[in-house]
């Protein structure tokens, strides 16, 4: 099993997602919920697409986290 950071992100008009440690690998969807399955999916073909071309999955290395500050 591999496991990969996802950034989602609420656009204008949909949502985007991608993931740090798969350059390239990319979604969206019309909802959090469409948006969330579509990138599970890019990541599941994604990774492989590296397996049948004999090419290494990367390494997750990306981390989130959030970062309170006072405003004042």
């Amino acid at each position: 099993m591999y496991r990969f950071l996802v950034v989602i992100e609420k656009t204008n008009n949909n949502y985007s997602a991608y993931s740090p440690d798969l350059p390239g690998c990319v979604a969206a969807g019309d909802t959090l919920e469409d948006t969330e399955r579509n990138i599970h999916e890019a990541i599941a073909m994604h990774v492989r697409g590296l397996k049948e071309d004999n090419e290494p999955i990367p390494a997750a290395h990306a981390v989130a986290e959030y970062v309170a500050v006072d405003s004042a």
